[in-house]
């Protein structure tokens, strides 16, 4: 048994990084289902289908605790998988509330209500899917008032980083920042909504500027799960070993990991 890190493509290795740093003892087992990215282009529907089958195949290598590394899945399938299919002894969490409870400074569990913050300005930079599902902007409300929110669909950057054409994804970057920057000229804060975009960071800050303050995913993601992990220890389980599952081309995949991670990574057929 262990933990598992579902993801459509390899964005979600950036949070599998950081969690594994944070928890350098719990295994982990990762799910890229390279074979259908990027889930941003999908209904909401497909992804709802495309998810729970991943989630599925990670618990038949005993992942009963799932993290949804995907905030397209996360914004379009979450809610509904816990409501109605996910059974009472599994547990699928997603990572949009750790990054909302730090831009709110929040403790993790905090449910009373929502509250005026410091931050009024914010730009979300998401997948197509995961803007039109506003489940951003519906989780902040829970928690905070008086919040603008401006979001920019990225479209194709996704696509790039998959394909490695890291040139390509700075250019389309730098495009969406500029297009967001129309809309909402001095965002006090930026939401890198997708976990592929942590391996754009640097571009973002330097499109941005520094007076932007950036909120990636992954180390927010990594000591939320560590908090979890720790009021419900049984949920890491007693296995040890990481294993990395994909449905496109395992050699494929493995490459690309192994150059994101800088270290080498072998996937093998889900």
């Amino acid at each position: 048994m262990a933990v598992g890190i579902f993801d459509s493509g390899l964005g979600g290795l950036t949070v599998l990084d950081a969690v594994s740093k944070r928890l350098p003892d719990v295994p982990f087992v990762y799910y890229g289902d390279n074979a259908h990215t990027p889930y941003g282009v999908r209904d909401a529907d497909d992804v709802y289908e495309l998810t729970t089958a991943g989630v599925e195949r990670m618990w038949k290598e005993g992942c009963d605790l799932v993290v949804l590394a995907c905030n397209t899945a996360s914004a379009a399938a979450l809610r509904r998988m816990q409501e109605r299919w996910v059974p009472s002894d599994k547990r699928v969490l997603g990572v949009f509330v750790p990054l909302i409870e730090a831009l709110t400074e929040r403790q993790w569990g905090d449910n009373s209500p929502p509250r005026e913050v410091a931050v009024k300005h914010v730009a979300l930079f998401a997948t197509p899917a995961t803007v039109s599902s506003r489940a951003f902007q519906r989780e902040l409300a829970f928690r905070a008032i008086g919040v603008d929110v401006e979001a920019q669909a990225c479209g194709g950057v996704v696509d790039a980083i998959e394909e490695g054409d890291m040139i390509l994804a700075e250019a389309l970057v730098r495009s969406h920042v500029d297009a967001l920057k129309r809309k909402m000229p001095h965002p006090e804060a930026a939401v890198l909504g997708c976990t592929h975009y942590p391996l754009m960071e640097d571009v973002f800050r330097d499109a941005l500027g520094p007076q932007v303050e950036v909120y990636s995913q992954a180390n927010l993601v990594a000591e939320s799960l560590a908090d979890y992990l720790g009021r419900h220890p049984k949920m890491a389980g007693p296995g040890t070993d990481a294993m990395f599952l994909t449905t496109g081309d395992p050699r494929k995949v493995s490459n690309r990991a192994t150059q994101f991670l800088r270290r080498k990574i072998d996937f093998v057929a889900a």
